[in-house]
């Protein structure tokens, strides 16, 4: 009994300890309008304290964090913190009208949440119409204090952010769409760390620059925080081995190209084992949609020996440029997407109480009898749309989800949301008219807690195949296989990874593929699932989960807190 004790007490204090050890980080985010000057013209740009792109939140795997929003913007606005489980704070996950109510101009609200379990690199952006292109920063997650990485520390971390940049307003350019129907401009360029550089008019002064010794190993955090757009990364003279991707380890393997879709995160070493020089890191489109416009411009950012020699007076020497894929490269995309491994044997659930079937794409509806041609832009004369099992998925206005869940408001939703399509076809063939307009609805689908998913995620070929990364809100999900054409039960469950698969919470599903994904429901609340190019979430390619609470306090979401906005 007295050995008992003694060992109860040795637990107390190791627990007592580790939560000693755990820290609580305050930050205040200002939404606000600031000039920003790129392209040659400067914008009255949507910023985070003046920041572009804002702050860069570092924790460690533990720790809590607060942080009051103000908006002092002229839109509504939301944060939503990509990738963080919320166990329990469903509240603080962020997408308007889902989990809460949007932060009108002039009010607050303050996010409160834990990180648990999660280390590497996430992110965090607003997810309110198009606010995203500019709204967003890095979330680096270190291990325990005292907790080693799986792999020889590097030198230096750096966080390089993927983005994209319209030489207009994003919001203008999201609501004209909208009114017209049709799909929106492209982005005018990409940007790493904010700067589009020297590739672009007006920016060779602005490059963003990365420091390096020889023979260091550095870490870079490399996320796509795009609005529409997949991308390419590499570095010239350099490869990359890959050690992390969405806040989980993975199996290192090595790599001169990435390939990462909006909300993707990769950790890649990079030793710096050229001749000291100059050289170019650089991102351009993996554009997957047959014949539909995109950005077709390169961005670069310099990765520079500090013994690099000067250039004599006068003398421009240009760095070393990376051989990028095509924009159409589907091969070297799938391959830098299979490769991933968990970096330890996981627990996937081998059976299933819902074996669910989703298909994903885009559609298109017909325009009413008398409407104006103005309004109806799309192909022939219609609309765009997009559509989960031949759902539309359509935002509530005057409550959010979680709100008309927790509260029982009835009528904000309905819960048949359909675990397969209504109707069968040939979904990455030549697809039916019939099958192009979308039923327009808010629905969810139900869960209850505890409940082991399966989740084909089945690309369309309805107008346009392509690739969609689907991010699940509050879940990390493992993804067990992909492939191309229709997903075939009989021969392609032989195929599924059940040892090693990764750990993820935004899937690439291929174009014209598919994707099959497993999580158990151990979070309660409701969570948007949802294709990550912006375009397409406008326009309905999204679906809600409502996870039950189970028996325990600790199985039951947390009360809203106090100053969640009202709608």
């Amino acid at each position: 009994m007295s050995s008992l004790l003694f060992y109860a007490i040795l637990l107390l204090f190791a627990n007592a300890a580790s939560l000693a050890k755990a820290k609580i980080h305050y930050h205040d985010f200002v939404i606000q309008a600031t000039p920003v000057k790129r392209l040659c013209n400067t914008h009255s740009t949507i910023t985070v304290n003046g920041q572009f792109p804002g702050p860069t939140l570092e924790v460690n795997n533990g720790d809590s964090l607060v942080v009051k929003v103000v908006n002092r913007a002229q839109y509504n606005v939301t944060i939503h913190w990509h990738g963080v489980r919320q166990m329990r704070t469903a509240w603080a996950d962020g997408p308007e009208f889902i989990t809460q109510c949007p932060i009108r101009p002039g009010g607050s609200y303050t996010y409160r949440f834990t990180i648990q379990g999660q280390e590497g690199t996430l992110w965090w952006h607003a997810h309110s119409s198009w606010l995203r292109a500019t709204v967003y920063g890095a979330l680096v997650i270190h291990p325990k204090e005292g907790t080693a990485y799986p792999f020889p520390k590097p030198k230096r971390q750096t966080p390089i952010l993927l983005g994209e940049w319209w030489d207009a307003n994003p919001i203008d350019v999201i609501r004209q769409a909208t009114r017209t129907g049709a799909a929106p401009n492209a982005s005018d360029a990409y940007t790493i760390n904010g700067q589009p550089g020297d590739l672009y008019k007006c920016s060779n002064q602005d490059t963003t620059i990365v420091h390096v010794d020889s023979g260091e190993t550095n870490l870079l955090r490399v996320i796509n925080s795009g609005l529409n757009q997949q991308l390419f990364f590499s570095v010239a003279n350099h490869k990359f081995t890959v050690v992390g991707a969405d806040a989980s380890y993975v199996k290192p393997f090595t790599t001169s190209v990435l390939m990462l879709g909006p909300g993707q995160t990769t950790d890649v070493l990079i030793t710096a084992n050229q001749p000291p020089a100059r050289y170019y890191m650089a991102a351009r489109a993996y554009a997957s949609a047959q014949g539909a416009p995109f950005d077709n411009t390169t961005t670069t950012a310099i990765l520079e020996y500090k013994a690099a020699p000067c250039p004599a007076k006068g003398v421009k020497i240009n760095p070393a440029f990376p051989s990028l894929p095509a924009f159409n490269d589907t091969a070297t995309a799938t391959a830098f997407t299979s490769s991933f491994r968990s970096a330890r044997k996981v627990q996937v659930p081998t059976e299933i109480d819902e074996d669910l079937f989703f298909t994903v794409g885009l559609g298109l509806n017909n325009c009413p009898a008398g409407a104006s041609s103005s309004s109806c832009q799309g192909p022939n004369g219609t609309r765009f749309t997009a559509s989960m099992n031949n759902v539309s998925f359509v935002l509530p206005s005057n409550f959010s989800l979680l709100q008309a869940h927790h509260q029982g408001i009835p009528g904000v939703f309905s819960t048949d949301f359909p675990s397969s399509p209504p109707v069968k076809f040939d979904y990455t063939g030549n697809v039916s008219r019939t099958l192009w307009q979308p039923l327009s609805a808010t629905k969810v689908y139900k869960l209850s807690y505890g409940a082991r998913v399966q989740i084909v995620l089945q690309g369309t070929s309805i107008v346009t195949a392509e690739n969609h990364p689907i991010h699940l809100h509050g879940y990390d999900f493992y993804i067990l296989a992909e492939g191309f054409g229709n997903f075939n039960p009989q021969t392609d469950t032989s195929k599924f990874n059940l040892v090693d698969p990764p750990l993820r919470n935004t899937a690439s599903v291929p174009v014209n593929g598919w994707s099959v994904i497993r999580f158990v429901a151990d979070n309660p609340g409701i969570w948007l699932m949802h294709c990550h190019l912006d375009v397409h979430i406008t326009w309905g390619l999204a679906m809600a989960f409502l996870v039950e609470n189970g028996v325990t306090e600790l199985e039951a979401v947390e009360e809203p807190p106090v100053d969640l906005p009202v709608c």
